[in-house]
Formats: C-alpha cells, structure tokens, sequence
C-alpha cells in the first residue's frame, strides 16, 4: 500500500505547478524600486549637508560646539542650542513618559470596552497625526498665554511642555500596543497566585512590555529633538540661554529666560543672506544628527539591557 503524501509534498508540487507568478514578480520589483529610491534620496540628502558642513567641522573642530552663538560667522557656535534642546528633551521625557504610559495602562488594562473608550482610542490616533504647527498654537494658546503665570511665557518650561503634548499621543499608542502584546495568560498565572491587579501590572505586565515602550520612547525622542515650528511659537529664539549668569538659579533662568535649541538655530541661519551662515547651517544639521543618533543608541542599549533582564 502506497504511503500517503504529506502537507509538505502537496505544498511543493501546488507550487510547481503554479509556474511563473507574473504579478507577484512585478510587485515585488516595484517595491524594491522604491525602496531604492528612498534610500537614493536619504544618500542625496545626506552627502550634501556632509559636504557643506564638513568644511566648518574641519576648520573649527570642537569650538564649532563649545562656542556660542554670534551674529559674526566665523565665531558662533551652537552651545546654547544642543543645551536647549537637551532641556527641552528632559522635560518631553519627565512629561510625557509617565503619562503616556499611565494613559495607556488604564485604556488597556483597567478601562472597559465601551464606545466612549473606542472614542477617546480613536481620537489619541487621529491627534498622533495632526501637524505640529497645529501644537504650536496651542502651547502659545494654553503654556504661554492661559498658564504663562507658572511657565514665565515665553519660557523653555512653555516649549517643553507643548513638545510633550505634541508627541504624547505617540506615546500612549506605542504604549498601549506594548502592553497589548503581553500574554494574558502572563496576567491570569499572576492572579491565580493571589496577586492584585495593581501588583500584576507593576510587577508582570509593565517589565515585560518596557522594552518595547522604551521603543516607543525613542521615536517621541527623536520627533521632540527635531521639531522647530511648536518652538517658534512657544517662544524659541536666538538667545545667550546656558551661558554665565551670577547669582540666579537654574529654575529662577528657566521660567524666566528666553531659549533656543539645534533646530531654531538651522531655521535661523538658514535665512541668512551670507554665504558662511549655509555652510554653518549644514555643519549645524551635522550636529543635530550625531545627537540623535548618539540619544537613540543610548535608547537601544537601555531596551535591550531590559531585555535581557
């Protein structure tokens, strides 16, 4: 009696028989072409900041980072604008983390599955997608103008405080997604020991999803370090912010000072009429690259230490 073909044996003679997947090779090639052509455009971008920037890094080397800002462009620097911008990443990441998670913890683990939480989803989606201009408005409508009393107006408290609502939808998305991926049986095992809903997530689900929420850190990251529009009209100019100023307190400077960070630096030479201020720009953007890419491996190594644990 002939032995009976298994699901292997059918799979690969359907296959042969098939012959030549016209659409499939088509679409595959058009997508492949695509691809090609965004990293073409990536390459095109960056060989061209790189070669107008590299002349600045080469004649000034480390002073093109430690010195500050100048209207004369053989002497500014761009210290005031990594400072800004390191406080404005700080104050996004003491905001937003805690409660992009604490929002997506209570939708996906304590919230019931009603048509007001379908709502509330459906609308932290849609802001995720709104332009950061839109933001903007509302930082100088509501942490400049309404509570300018506490942020100073005009202040790095108001700029960090609307770059946090801008990429807060960002996080509880990414969040919620990382607690979703959890196992229930994780959760139901934590309970038949006896172990609360709190305890269950504090100490089986919320370790278990960090490295993915950590992720999603550094996407909000890396959107928060190079935005310039909310800043504009939050209150970002060409200041003097982090150099010496005896006798006053860094919370006292910071509600009380004007600001600037990497990216309002770019927007601003970037209008200059000089010659010398575009090839500061592009050693400018140079910076602001290595700066992100230096926070997201720091992101990386963070993720994948928790991973391991």
């Amino acid at each position: 009696m002939a032995a009976l073909p298994t699901t292997a044996d059918v799979v690969a003679t359907n296959l042969k028989r098939r012959g030549f997947d016209m659409a499939g090779t088509v679409l595959s090639t058009v997508l492949l072409l695509t691809l090609l052509a965004s990293l073409g455009i990536l390459v095109t971008l960056l060989v061209d900041v790189f070669t107008g920037g590299i002349g600045v890094l080469a004649d000034r080397g480390w002073s093109f980072v430690t010195d500050p800002l100048s209207p004369t462009p053989a002497k500014a620097g761009v210290l005031q604008g990594i400072m800004g911008s390191i406080a404005l990443t700080a104050i996004v990441v003491l905001v937003a983390f805690p409660v992009g998670v604490g929002a997506a913890a209570y939708l996906e683990e304590y919230a019931r599955d009603t048509r007001f939480t379908r709502f509330v989803t459906a609308n932290i989606r849609n802001l995720a997608g709104v332009p950061s201009i839109v933001y903007g408005l509302l930082g100088l409508a509501v942490f400049v103008k309404l509570a300018g009393s506490l942020t100073g107006g005009r202040t790095i408290i108001a700029g960090g405080l609307t770059l946090a609502v801008l990429v807060l939808p960002i996080m509880i998305i990414t969040a919620s997604e990382a607690l979703r991926a959890v196992p229930d049986e994780l959760r139901q095992a934590s309970m038949g020991v006896g172990a609360t809903k709190w305890e269950t997530i504090r100490h089986q689900v919320l370790p278990v999803a960090l490295p993915a929420i950590l992720t999603g850190t550094v996407l909000t990251i890396a959107r928060a370090f190079g935005e310039s529009a909310p800043l504009l009209l939050a209150g970002a100019v060409l200041s003097s912010f982090f150099t010496s100023a005896d006798g006053v307190s860094l919370f006292e400077r910071l509600a009380d000072e004007k600001y600037t960070a990497l990216p309002i630096i770019v927007f601003n030479w970037a209008r200059q009429p000089q010659e010398e201020f575009r090839a500061l720009t592009a050693a400018a953007i140079v910076v602001l690259l290595v700066l992100l890419l230096a926070i997201n491996a720091a992101a990386i190594v963070l993720r994948d230490r928790f991973e391991r644990t």
